[in-house]
């Protein structure tokens, strides 16, 4: 049985799950500017109550952004820091697709829109239908201003709106939606959830592989270092 470490830590909330043995654990916490110290012991304290050694992973997955900067370098870091130490591959997955698979998990909907406050008056931007109980994109993943945003063309049925860009723009997104949670955070669980499919289609990936998904990128890295 394949036994998945999955963490997140790109946004207020820091989170660590385990796959073992067909059960799964996770540890949540809120915890704005301290994931660098608490991420580790989470780890750990996850593992030893699951009686399972890092030795034991087959892979680890992560949520790769977008999110925030030093937030996305704290869970590439830990990860690459694990997959290299234990020479196991990696699973990135969507911050966006995170939130998305959370909401399905909780509010049983089938079509979500997406939105993390990016900062800078934008809103990371994507929309998911379920499909076989995984989240996957229409169209494709964006940064913008929130009156850009907009649901895919020709796509029907009721959107649920998730995210703290519900919450920070709520006048702005003028997006039609049945309703909407704008305090929503991603949780390692729906990582967790995501990586499962992504490892069964064989999409695992080198340590060195593990890198960021910031959207903004041209912002966030400066040139040449």
């Amino acid at each position: 049985m394949t036994t998945l470490l999955a963490l997140d830590t790109a946004t207020e909330a820091c989170s660590v799950a385990l796959l073992h043995e067909g059960r799964v654990l996770s540890h949540y916490e809120v915890i704005p500017r301290l994931h660098a110290q608490r991420l580790l012991p989470m780890i750990k304290a996850l593992l030893a109550e699951a009686g399972v050694g890092l030795g034991a992973l087959d892979a680890i997955a992560f949520g790769r952004g977008p999110g925030a900067f030093t937030g996305v370098r704290i869970a590439i870091g830990v990860v690459q820091g694990l997959a290299f130490g234990l020479d196991r591959p990696v699973l990135p997955v969507s911050t966006l697709a995170t939130l998305a698979q959370r909401t399905m998990r909780e509010r049983g909907v089938r079509q979500v829109a997406a939105a993390i406050d990016a900062r800078m008056d934008e809103v990371y931007w994507g929309c998911y239908r379920a499909e076989e109980g995984e989240m996957r994109l229409l169209g494709g993943e964006a940064v913008l201003p929130p009156e850009r945003a907009a649901l895919p063309r020709g796509v029907g049925g009721d959107w649920f709106g998730a995210g703290t860009g519900w919450g920070t723009f709520a006048d702005r997104l003028a997006v039609p939606v049945t309703s909407k949670d704008g305090n929503l955070l991603p949780h390692a669980e729906d990582v967790l959830s995501l990586a499962t499919f992504a490892w069964a289609r064989g999409e695992a990936l080198p340590a060195d592989q593990a890198q960021p998904v910031y959207l903004r990128d041209q912002v966030a890295t400066p040139k040449g270092g």
